[in-house]
């Protein structure tokens, strides 16, 4: 199967349909959304996720919404709720507030036509810098092929493949590219826990295009970095600051500190509309904060002791030092203010 061919949301026929993400790698549920709330859980839930797709399909959410009801007092309450769905990838927030104020302009009467027609270019778009982002990132895979024997070794953490976007993914993109060149490749794919994100769901796109790879425990990343196991790491994001600092998934962190200490190139895949342009401070980024029994449970058996508290950070924020390069759509940057206004000279300082 081709990666684009997963299809995590799709409009067609006035239909939106969602590939749940819940029920894989054992069952490929597709689901159809009707309404404001369909969307809303199904951010919530995380039958969708990853910032990318998130913000898609909230945008097909007030499509829907519009559809029900397309007057003022129904834009803003359906632009609320579905950003209060997940506080911390800044996708969903662009993408509300441009489309708020787009409908906002429009005629009552036009507003559902309109936000299709700018959910459905939203979705075209992310998957056209998704394959650009795999375009600048093929060269780093490349220049490592070049100079050694036998596959290229890649570590990603969590899932920012085309599950975590409208299609062909973000960290993944540039290992599609060079899979589909013939480079050797192999990836290492750490579980991520509480969710295992990375064995359910990363561990099944890359089983579905072919690519071999192997699923490790999440505090495996280090010991295999020591004994040279590891060329390059590639991970996604939720929220990249302007100054370079990358917010991703809970672990994301500590795989850049193990990348640092033993000299191996430390990236991560940034579409443009993953950059928060006004956030230079990472105290200030929001981490959501999930519910424990992700932490306490897993397919609904308990793992800790009865009335054992727990603590669910969804995500922390890796420091720009520890960032080798971002990969975006318009080539590969320093993790820097400079880097980034370099590559989007139209973005206001």
């Amino acid at each position: 199967m081709l990666p684009g061919e997963l299809e995590p949301i799709t409009y067609v026929d006035g239909a939106v349909r969602i590939l749940d993400q819940t029920r894989l790698p054992h069952d490929v549920v597709r689901r159809c959304l009707e309404t404001l709330d369909d969307t809303a859980h199904a951010i919530r839930a995380m039958r969708v996720r990853g910032a990318p797709l998130i913000g898609v399909t909230a945008a097909y959410g007030m499509a829907l919404a519009m559809r029900t009801d397309p007057s003022d007092a129904n834009l803003g309450a359906a632009a609320e709720t579905l950003l209060a769905t997940r506080p911390t990838g800044v996708n969903l927030r662009r993408v509300i507030v441009g489309l708020r104020a787009m409908l906002a302009s429009a005629a009552p009467a036009d507003r559902e036509i309109r936000a299709f027609e700018e959910a459905d270019r939203l979705r075209e778009e992310d998957i056209s810098m998704n394959r650009a982002i795999g375009d600048h990132g093929l060269p780093i895979l490349r220049r490592i092929a070049n100079h050694k024997d036998g596959p290229v070794q890649v570590l990603t953490h969590c899932n920012a493949g085309i599950l975590a976007t409208a299609g062909y993914g973000t960290a993944t993109a540039p290992m599609y590219r060079a899979f589909d060149e013939g480079l050797p490749l192999h990836v290492w794919v750490d579980e991520t826990r509480p969710r295992n994100q990375g064995a359910s769901l990363t561990a099944w796109e890359l089983g579905q295009a072919g690519i071999p790879h192997t699923v490790i425990v999440d505090n495996a990343g280090g010991h295999l970095m020591q004994h040279g196991l590891v060329d390059v790491c590639i991970v996604g994001t939720d929220r990249t600051l302007v100054s370079g600092h990358v917010c991703n998934k809970i672990g994301t962190y500590l795989k850049a500190l193990a990348a640092h200490d033993n000299g191996i190139p430390f990236y991560a895949a940034v579409p443009g509309l993953s950059i928060d342009w006004d956030a230079t401070d990472p105290d200030a980024v929001p981490i959501e904060e999930r519910d424990g029994r992700e932490v306490a449970e897993l397919a609904g058996v308990r793992l800790v002791p009865a009335g054992t508290p727990t603590a669910n950070y969804g995500f922390d924020v890796t420091p720009a030092r520890l960032v080798t390069g971002l990969i975006t759509e318009r080539g590969v940057c320093a993790a820097s203010e400079a880097g980034l206004r370099g590559l989007y000279p139209e973005v206001a300082s």
